[in-house]
């Protein structure tokens, strides 16, 4: 008895069970080789000086099981600079801070699941989200954000506030995800609004639903998806507008390779878009195609992008522009160590993207090039 009734002192001290936090990540340095220049519709070549740099990068990634099928997880790393890849300043007397870039929480059970917060999105490999949300060259910042090269992988750190369900439908699985872009319950002011407001009201914010089905027919999977705007939504380069963005991604395995194919298309046809402060007409459609090949430590994909934009603007006529990009990508992983606890690699990477902007009554195309080399050290553990 003396024995029973310790035990139950010292459990009535003892602190509330609690989930197991388990904490993963990666750690990386590179070193990359910029090469960009321009050509002006006169054909006049401006070089921009090339740029070496060393970079940085940590991501911490926490995970928790909550017991019956609840979980959390999260990402954490540096949302300073596009990628959250520091670069080594001036005497290195440069800061790296660390942030919570992503969470969600949610359930998954046998036939469905469930999650929100703000969700990763793995545009790395889907470029859905690139296309509909950067359709025509913009500046975020002072740096001006193509259709490819994964701007929302790097600008947008590849996630989004949303609520996600999915369950399986037939022999493939349903998700539908509500997606809030951006908080833009403002006012408006006379007939020019302020640069970026988009009215007031509880439902301006912008809301698109973006949904995707996943099935596999023979050994290929096919996953078609949508984002469908719901409400106005804000872009670099126009705002108040409700572009729709459709199309598939493929997979074929072939023996230990596979072939992706990804093809989408976006269009946007608005009486009431805004550019900076003035009222516009805004009619675009664009389209993007993407051919991937993965061979072992190699992967390599080639995208091509057109966007033909013939928004008016109020008061004045229709001006074409159409706007082509060609983007490549090629990198060999080698794998130095690898074992269950970690791993660490050297992965040689190439990237190129040629721009061109053809308006109508110009003769002439603008272009814009940029090479990059790039040298990944990575550890992941």
């Amino acid at each position: 008895m003396l024995s029973l009734a310790a035990m139950f002192a010292v459990l009535s001290y003892a602190s509330p069970a609690s989930a197991e936090l388990k904490i993963s990540g990666d750690a990386a340095v590179r070193a990359r080789g910029e090469f960009n220049n321009t050509e002006t519709v006169a054909g006049e070549k401006t070089a921009y000086k090339d740029d070496l740099k060393y970079q940085y990068r940590i991501r911490l990634k926490a995970s928790a099981d909550l017991g019956d099928g609840y979980f959390f997880k999260s990402l954490v790393q540096n949302e300073e600079v596009a990628g959250a890849w520091g670069t080594v300043g001036v005497s290195n007397t440069e800061k790296y801070a660390l942030e919570v870039s992503n969470f969600y929480f949610g359930r998954t059970q046998e036939n469905c699941h469930f999650s929100i917060g703000r969700l990763p999105l793995n545009s790395f490999n889907n470029p859905i989200f690139d296309l509909a949300l950067y359709p025509i060259p913009g500046l975020v910042g002072t740096t001006t954000v193509y259709a490819v090269d994964v701007p929302i992988y790097t600008m947008n750190f590849d996630r989004v506030f949303g609520l996600n369900y999915g369950t399986k439908v037939g022999s493939g699985e349903l998700n539908g995800t509500l997606v809030i872009f951006d908080n833009n319950s403002q006012v408006e002011t006379g007939s020019t609004p302020a640069t970026g407001t988009s009215g007031t009201g509880l439902l301006n914010d912008g809301y698109a639903l973006h949904v995707t089905y996943k099935n596999t027919i023979g050994n290929v999977t096919v996953e078609p998806q949508a984002i469908i705007a719901l409400t106005d939504m804000q872009g670099p380069t126009y705002q108040k507008v409700s572009p729709n963005t459709f199309g598939l991604n493929a997979t074929i395995p072939s023996g230990k390779s596979k072939i992706g194919a990804s093809a989408f298309y976006t269009v946007c046809k608005d009486s009431k878009g805004v550019t900076g402060v003035t009222k516009a007409n805004v009619d675009y459609n664009g389209y993007l195609f993407r051919a991937k090949g993965e061979s072992g430590p190699v992967t390599a994909w080639v995208d091509y992008n057109h966007t033909t934009d013939k928004s008016l603007v109020t008061g004045s006529t229709i001006t074409e522009t159409k706007y082509n990009n060609v983007f490549v990508w090629a990198q060999y992983n080698v794998k130095v160590h690898e074992s269950a606890t970690g791993t660490f690699s050297l992965t040689p990477t190439l990237r190129y993207r040629a721009s061109g902007k053809e308006t109508a009554g110009t003769t002439g195309t603008e272009r814009n090039n940029q090479l990059r080399t790039e040298l990944y050290a990575t550890v992941t553990f």
